[in-house]
């Protein structure tokens, strides 16, 4: 019985945790993402840069969601104004699935 209960239990977090995950960002593609990244922001947010070095490691992935969802990029709004609502939705895929606390954190290369 305790057996059973724990292949449940075990079952319904992996469930959360992979559902929780997907509901995050949903419909990005992190491949044009990335190449986005490296065309219209890796210009500014390089080290040494005035904007400071970004990465997709420099945020977890619940900082990169809160990040889009008040759009923070105060200093120079235009530069998101510029992107499509699917441009911005794939910088996003691309630097959640790369987040520190992702299960494959990466800098931009």
């Amino acid at each position: 019985m305790m057996k059973n209960v724990a292949k449940i239990a075990t079952c319904l977090l992996l469930a959360l945790t992979v559902g929780g995950q997907a509901y995050a960002v949903d419909g990005g593609n992190p491949k044009k993402g990335k190449h986005l990244y490296k065309k219209e922001c890796k210009a500014c947010h390089s080290k040494g840069d005035a904007a400071g070095e970004l990465t997709p490691m420099s945020k977890t992935m619940s900082q990169w969601d809160r990040y889009f969802k008040r759009d923070m990029h105060k200093v120079k709004p235009e530069v998101f104004e510029k992107l499509s609502e699917k441009d911005r939705l794939d910088i996003q895929q691309f630097l959640y699935d790369h987040a520190a606390d992702s299960d494959q954190p990466q800098t931009c290369g």
